[in-house]
């Protein structure tokens, strides 16, 4: 059964950004604003800044294939949707027209342009079951989202643009901006889906370089409204964890009528666009309210599991374990790579082959899956090629890349064997995933002979490591929750034996569908909504299961 672990292991292109303003460059990887789509029996992603698709059988092997050069990928946010008999892509331009470009063969084309008629920023395109189409678009901290009807075969508007979900930070809590939370956020991402005869707005806030970035739904008996917003929001919300963050998505069927939503995650470290792409488990409950499993987000979980909730299958062994390595520069000690932060990595000194870093699970433990996950701090690379101009100067390289490494593991620290060698890869996958069902008895992992893009210091920002630990579960979970405000809460938890917490919470206990992970006993939760009451429940886990707490009904 396919096992995939976030963020999705695919190839981020790099891309190089010149602000003219400051003259500075970064260098970062970059995919964001996912369209995931279910076309022709294979799935399709199409992201930010990619040049190109991804395309998989399984959701979790994809091929990468560069797209022509006609398409918008130099344009932001990429909607693509399934159109009658055509794949219909559009991407943002603020201060010009938008084309359309429709194809029936995504990977070989040909795409006819539909010519377009007005500038639109975050698009998406929309077939209701009577054969009509709607286009709803917005990104901004002070205009709303926007929708209209257009002809479905021009796609030129019908009438005129109506103004459907606007910001409202002040009674709903997951709109602030976390360090600002009297700043607009900005209202944008619109997804639009159907269900059992209603309509599911979606949207995205506050802004995509919080930890905190969601999707969150609006709903409607008519597909331009009037909306209200849903009683469960966000529904996308992934604010703890290795790398959070969940906004700007899309939500799609697949083949068994089980829904996928798939969005943006935050490391923004480089530059605020800094991204990768996430995938989770969707669907609708009894009283057609659409959520998103985002429990253990980040964990290795199974693509064929019926049950959205279901608990992860192997628990974290790697976090904070003692981590040893050939070398480290100043400020990147080998210990980040097991701090659960993808903020932060391990750096080597130097470039060769020789560096290493070695993770000690501290006694043999049952290891069934291995994220290796690459950091970039890339500096002194000029552009390959000619910038494009726009509100950032921008170079997106294309050019074949290897990220290569070999990983060993050890019982004893003495002798070595091989648990994966790509030291000889043709791939670039920066969040490469090992998966043995079979299980490892090792103590010890040792990553090395590390090769990346540009010959610089190879990073690592995670070696972690899951599998089934052989202690017991934490014990009984103690904890208090209070409302702190109309929009905040604040959790206090303990448990004796946990490594960390999920924090759950809904409208009733029967609907836990939020959760924030934590490593730490004080959790502070910011999205509630003005005027309504949660439940709330603290799980505590380590590395042998979960303890499950009781529930406080009414905060």
């Amino acid at each position: 059964m396919p096992v995939f672990c976030n963020p999705v292991n695919i190839n981020y292109r790099y891309q190089f950004i010149r602000d003219p303003e400051r003259g500075t460059v970064s260098v970062n990887r970059e995919a964001a604003d996912p369209s995931l789509i279910f076309f022709g029996g294979r799935w399709y992603i199409f992201a930010s800044m990619t040049l190109g698709v991804w395309a998989s059988d399984d959701l979790v092997h994809w091929e990468n294939h560069r797209l022509p050069d006609s398409l918008p990928h130099y344009d932001y946010a990429p909607d693509v949707r399934v159109i009658g008999e055509w794949v219909v892509i559009c991407a943002s331009k603020r201060q010009e027209i938008c084309n359309y470009f429709r194809t029936k063969d995504i990977l070989n084309g040909p795409y006819e342009v539909v010519r377009g008629s007005f500038p639109f920023w975050d698009p998406n395109l929309f077939q209701d079951d009577d054969g009509k189409v709607y286009f709803y678009w917005g990104c901004s901290d002070k205009t709303p989202i926007y929708g209209v009807e257009v002809d479905p075969d021009t796609l030129q508007p019908i009438c005129g643009k109506q103004e459907l979900i606007s910001g409202s930070p002040s009674a709903i809590g997951y709109e602030r901006i976390p360090e600002d939370p009297g700043r607009p956020p900005y209202i944008e991402g619109a997804w639009m889906n159907k269900h059992g005869g209603r309509y599911y707005l979606q949207y995205a806030c506050p802004g995509t370089e919080f930890n905190t970035y969601c999707d969150a739904v609006y709903v409607s008996n008519s597909p331009l409204g009037p909306f209200r917003l849903a009683e469960n929001n966000p529904y996308s919300y992934h604010p703890g964890g290795f790398m959070p963050g969940a906004g700007h998505g899309s939500t799609v069927c697949d083949a068994e009528s089980r829904l996928w939503h798939v969005s943006s995650m935050r490391i923004s470290v480089h530059h605020i666009f800094e991204r990768r792409v996430g995938l989770w488990r969707a669907g609708y409950d009894e009283d057609g309210e659409l959520f998103c499993s985002q429990r253990f987000g980040d964990w290795p979980m199974r693509t064929e599991t019926e049950d959205p909730w279901a608990d992860p299958e192997w628990f974290l062994l790697s976090y904070r374990k003692p981590v040893t390595a050939s070398s480290f520069t100043e400020g990147h000690a080998p210990d980040l790579a097991a701090d659960e932060n993808a903020q932060t990595w391990w750096q080597a000194a130097g470039t060769g082959p020789e560096e290493w870093l070695c993770l000690d699970l501290e006694k043999i433990q049952d290891v069934r899956v291995i994220q290796v996950n690459f950091a970039d701090d890339v500096t002194d690379v000029p552009a390959p090629g000619e910038y494009r101009s726009g509100e950032w100067d921008r170079y997106i390289d294309d050019a074949p890349m290897h990220t290569r490494w070999r990983l060993e593991g050890s019982a004893d620290g003495e002798n070595y064997f091989v648990i994966e060698d790509k030291s000889a890869a043709e791939t670039d996958l920066s969040h490469d995933l090992i998966v043995r069902e079979e299980g490892l008895s090792l103590r010890y992992l040792r990553l090395g002979r590390m090769e990346v893009p540009y010959g610089v210091k190879p990073c690592i920002s995670g070696l972690r490591v899951f599998g089934y630990g052989e202690g017991t579960v934490p014990g009984e979970v103690s904890f208090t929750a209070k409302r702190t405000g109309e929009l905040d809460a604040e959790i206090r938890m303990h448990a004796d034996g946990a490594v960390g917490y999920t924090v759950l919470w809904g409208p009733d206990r029967e609907k836990l569908y939020h959760c924030d992970m934590s490593f730490e006993e004080n959790v502070k939760i910011g999205a509630f909504v003005s005027g309504r009451h949660y439940a709330v429940r603290v799980d505590a886990f380590n590395e042998s299961g979960i303890t499950k707490g009781s529930y406080i009904l009414d905060i």
